[in-house]
C-alpha cells in the first residue's frame, strides 16, 4: 500500500516536547519524547483557510434553472391606463417582476457560481500538521474553550487501553482517570436549540465539540465504547483532518491518541531542520 509522506523544511531547531503515556489504570507508565511535528508552530492563516477549503468541499453544487420565475406571458402594458408599468398578464395581476407573487427570484443562486474555495497540497499539509501541534498546546486547547485536568497534552494511552475498554460504562470511568471526562459533560450541558430555519430542516440542536480521539481503528472497542458520548470524535491516521483537529477552523482541539495510532501519524509527516 502506498502512503504518502510529506516532509515539512523548518529553517530553525525545534525543541522536542515530552509527554506521558497513560495505562488502563490512567496512570502514567512512561515519558514519551513526541515526534517533531508536535513542536511545529501554530499557522492559525493556514488552519483556517484549510478548514475553510475543506468545508466548502462538502457543498453541494446548486442546480437550478436560470430561467426559473422567467417563462410568463407577462408584458409590460405600457403609460396611459392609470397603472403601475410592469409586467402584467391579461388579467391585470403583475408577475415576472422579482417582488410580484409568481415572480422570480430577486437574488437567486446561480449554477456557475464557485463553491468551492481551493488550497495547495503543500499549504493543506502543513495546517494539518500545524492543527496536530496545537493539541499538545495547552493554551490553545484551554482557548477553545475545553475543560480538562490533565496533566499532559495530548493525552496518549497505551493499546491496552484501546483494546481492553469496550463498555460505555468502562469508558467513562477511564475518561474521569485520564482527565477528559469534564469536557464531555461540558459538551452535554451546552447542547440547545439552534436558532433559525435549520430547525426544521432535522439539524435541530447544536452540540458542542468534545474530545477527539485518534485510534488506530475504527473496529476497536474503545471506538465503539465512546462513539455516543456528546461531542466525540473519532478518527484514524488516514483519515485524520482539518475538519477533526480544527473544528470551527480554531485550532486546540482536546484530543486522546492511541500510542500506535500516534506513530502512524507521525510516520507521515517528516520534519526536516536545517
Amino acid at each position: 500500500m502506498f502512503i504518502m509522506v510529506w516532509r515539512l523544511v523548518v529553517p530553525y531547531t525545534l525543541e522536542q516536547i515530552t509527554s506521558k503515556i497513560i495505562d488502563l489504570q490512567g496512570k502514567p507508565v512512561e515519558d514519551y519524547k513526541l515526534p517533531l511535528i508536535f513542536s511545529l508552530p501554530v499557522r492559525k492563516d493556514l488552519i483556517r483557510r484549510a478548514y475553510l477549503s475543506a468545508l466548502t468541499a462538502k457543498l453541494q453544487p446548486k442546480g437550478r434553472d436560470p430561467m426559473a420565475g422567467r417563462r410568463t406571458t407577462a408584458r409590460s402594458w405600457g403609460v396611459g391606463r392609470g397603472m403601475a408599468r410592469v409586467p402584467r398578464l391579461p388579467n391585470g395581476r403583475a408577475a415576472f417582476i422579482s417582488f410580484a407573487r409568481g415572480g422570480h427570484a430577486a437574488f437567486g443562486p446561480h449554477v456557475e457560481e464557485v463553491l468551492h474555495e481551493r488550497i495547495n497540497k503543500k499549504e493543506r499539509a502543513l495546517a494539518i500538521a500545524s492543527a496536530i501541534a496545537a493539541t499538545a498546546r495547552k493554551e490553545f486547547v484551554a482557548a477553545r474553550g475545553h475543560v480538562f485536568t490533565a496533566e499532559n497534552l495530548p493525552v496518549i494511552i497505551t493499546d491496552e487501553a484501546e483494546d481492553q475498554v469496550g463498555k460505555a460504562r468502562e469508558a467513562r470511568e477511564f475518561l474521569e482517570k485520564i482527565g477528559v471526562w469534564s469536557d464531555i459533560v461540558r459538551s452535554y450541558e451546552r447542547i440547545r436549540i439552534k436558532a433559525g430555519r435549520g430547525k426544521m430542516r432535522g439539524r435541530k440542536y447544536v452540540e458542542p465539540r468534545s474530545v477527539l480521539f485518534v485510534l488506530s481503528s475504527y473496529d476497536k472497542p474503545l471506538a465503539r465504547a465512546v462513539r455516543n458520548f456528546p461531542g466525540i470524535d473519532i478518527a484514524t491516521p488516514n483519515n485524520l483532518g482539518i475538519l477533526h483537529l480544527a473544528p470551527g477552523g480554531v485550532p486546540g482541539r482536546l484530543t486522546v491518541y492511541s500510542l500506535k495510532a500516534l506513530e502512524e501519524v507521525a510516520g507521515k509527516y517528516e520534519v526536516l531542520t536545517i
